[in-house]
């Protein structure tokens, strides 16, 4: 029986970023703000804003900082409340807490995406809303968003996950006041560190780069109205989240690979959840229909298994060589909302406890096969089969 691949390698970096961190490193020129025009960096943000359909782009040092950048650029009081899902990463409500405000967790149905009655009861008070696109799985932004116009409340996307999944046809980070993407290794596109965000909103993006460290008259290198900057000279901290031309460097390259590894990523996806949906054991939720979803990992419930039993779902699917992260049942899981003790006594959220008891999560990157994906699933299947058949099941294709 063939081994499972490693799903935890990333595909090389292309030869042309190669030769332009080769340039780079020979001139020296690494600091976004050297060059007059057209660093690196520069180029990125116009490229990136540009793919999107967004006016303006600010590139960071990580999905976490342009998520902090966007709440203090938004101009919220110390103290505002922030309505977050309560199944996100453990950066998301840290920062929240960074940028000096108070995280309020909505619950998350099993289909991975927010209680839509949960967030409107928790709207009264609210002072903005972040809404996490965790592993790519959008909520009805519909709803999300006419709730929010109706409150007068700015909606922030962490599409940290979601780089290529589009919305009844519109790209998803692109649909509230700011989207906030990673380039960390795992995502879509990888520099190992970095971040950006994107907005139409002048004046927001301004406070944004004067923040991310554009200190002094650098600002001026940035294609956005020159008066939306002038009027925050010298009246806003410096945080110096930038990116380097490096990480740049390595990003650009990359875009021109988007297409092909959402259309790969999406066929493996697609390909696999087709194979576990012939487990009664195992069950992948739908998409929602005005989405088009860009996944490099798929995500599905246990069914009918006890705790005990998904346990040794995952320890027989690794003794297979296939991980099994389950959410709520890995040690200090980051995306476990009890163990963000930061925070204080968890609250009371038994609609998300009880799913990531049961949500589990697997690797599925672009580069792999058919026939890799087929080797991942039976090992799945099998594993499935042997805790809850008591037979270690051989699966063919």
């Amino acid at each position: 029986m063939p081994l499972p691949p490693d799903v935890y390698d990333a595909e090389p970096v292309p030869a042309a970023a190669m030769a332009e961190v080769e340039r780079l490193l020979n001139s020296g020129d690494l600091f976004r703000y050297t060059a007059p025009e057209n660093a690196p960096v520069a180029l990125l943000e116009a490229e990136f804003a540009a793919f999107l359909g967004a006016k303006y782009a600010l590139a960071v040092s990580s999905c976490s900082a342009a998520l902090f950048l966007s709440l203090k650029a938004l101009g919220l009081p110390a103290g505002a409340r922030v309505l977050i899902p309560a199944f996100t990463f453990a950066a998301v409500p840290s920062a929240v807490i960074h940028a000096e405000c108070v995280p309020v967790l909505v619950e998350c149905n099993d289909d991975y995406r927010i209680d839509l009655d949960d967030f409107a009861a928790k709207l009264p008070g609210a002072d903005a809303i972040l809404i996490s696109h965790m592993r790519g799985h959008t909520s009805d932004m519909d709803a999300i968003m006419a709730l929010a116009a109706d409150a007068g409340l700015p909606v922030i996307e962490d599409a940290a996950h979601s780089l290529g999944t589009t919305w009844h046809g519109r790209n998803i980070g692109t649909i509230g006041r700011v989207g906030c993407f990673s380039f960390q290794s795992y995502k879509l596109v990888n520099s190992g560190e970095g971040g950006i965000l994107i907005t139409d909103d002048a004046d927001l993006v301004a406070r944004a780069i004067i923040m991310s460290g554009a200190y002094e008259h650098n600002w001026k290198k940035h294609p956005v109205l020159q008066d939306a900057f002038a009027r925050w000279q010298n009246k806003l901290p410096l945080y110096n989240l930038r990116l380097s031309n490096l990480a740049a460097a390595i990003i650009r390259p990359q875009l021109g690979e988007v297409a092909r590894r959402i259309r790969d990523g999406r066929r493996n996806h697609d390909h696999v959840a087709a194979r576990l949906a012939g487990s009664p054991w195992l069950a992948v939720p739908a998409r929602l229909a005005p989405e088009m979803r860009a996944p490099d990992s798929i995500q599905f419930n246990t069914v009918g298994m006890a705790p005990d039993e998904t346990r040794a779902f995952a320890e027989a699917a690794a003794r297979r060589g296939v991980t099994v992260q389950v959410f709520g049942l890995s040690e200090n899981n980051a995306r476990a909302f009890w163990n963000w003790e930061f925070l204080g006594a968890a609250p009371e959220l038994p609609k998300t406890r009880a799913m990531l008891m049961k949500a589990c999560d697997m690797r599925l990157p672009a580069r792999l096969t058919l026939a890799q994906c087929d080797v991942i699933a039976d090992a799945v299947l099998a594993a499935a089969a042997e805790v809850m058949d008591g037979e270690a099941r051989a699966y063919g294709t």
